[in-house]
């Protein structure tokens, strides 16, 4: 068995501000004994404006592979600004980065889903595409915490995607967010079980909290999901870290009395 961490955050438009809130909370994870961290989607900046700065510049994933060395910590960095691989593409790709204890990046997930969408919030309209252009991988990553599928945020919503990522060996899920307050109330909680539910596997869900500007709030509620669909742990609406022990050999047992997967006919 093995501990696991979300980490919740409230990141504001300083990507350095952020940064070193993110770096505080993950040496809180490591000392509760997490070995595998998450973090929130967009950690580095809520502030859009920033997003073209932060993909040029090289030395955040650099920083992102010292920490997680330095901590001795398996680090999934929910989702931060990268470079399409088309150099010709103008937009970016939101990218979950996987480093190792050992600092080296192992894994990289790409948004599949962009959150085009009238919420009715504050903020009112979200159009994702504008910045970003969508993935087209599926991505599992084998960890010391389980095999781990990739997702982010708006990802959430599409379940073929998580049927895809538990064909490919997925035990743990992991779902870096920043799920606005309205839509978080309504379905954040739902989904995350319902997901955990439907591919027995543990979830883990790290979202961003509260104000981030004078029009955008998010929910919070990070939590961590056991293959039953019960939550674990859960925080509320301030940042901070959930940390939680994961048993595959319970999981196991689950996939072995009820074998949903075998079940299935279309």
């Amino acid at each position: 068995m093995t501990k696991v961490a979300a980490i919740q955050m409230n990141s504001l438009a300083a990507p350095e501000d952020n940064f070193q809130q993110a770096v505080a909370l993950l040496r809180q994870a490591k000392e509760e004994g997490a070995v595998l961290a998450l973090l929130p989607e967009m950690f580095l900046s809520m502030d859009g404006k920033c997003y073209q700065d932060l993909a040029r510049e090289l030395s955040w994933v650099d920083r992102l592979g010292d920490v997680a060395r330095d901590l001795g910590l398996w680090l999934v960095a929910g989702a931060i600004p990268q470079p399409a691989p088309d150099p010709a593409e103008p937009r970016l790709r939101s990218a979950c980065l996987v480093f190792d204890d050992q600092g080296e990046l192992v894994a990289r997930y790409d948004k599949v889903h962009l959150f085009d969408v009238a919420v009715g919030d504050s903020q009112g309209q979200y159009r994702e595409s504008e910045r970003f252009c969508p993935g087209d991988a599926v991505v599992v990553v084998d960890t010391p915490a389980g095999r781990l599928g990739l997702s982010i945020c708006y990802d959430l919503r599409f379940a073929e995607l998580y049927r895809l990522l538990r064909e490919q060996g997925a035990e743990l899920l992991a779902v870096p967010a920043a799920f606005t307050w309205k839509t978080g109330a309504a379905h954040w909680d739902v989904l995350l079980r319902a997901r955990a539910i439907e591919q027995q596997c543990y979830l883990i869900a790290a979202n961003q909290c509260g104000w981030h500007d004078r029009k955008r709030q998010t929910w919070g509620h990070s939590q961590i999901v056991d293959p039953w669909g019960t939550p674990l742990a859960v925080l509320e609406e301030e940042p901070g870290v959930v940390c939680q022990t994961i048993d595959l050999e319970e999981l196991r047992r689950l996939r072995q009395n009820m074998p949903v997967a075998e079940h299935r006919r279309f």
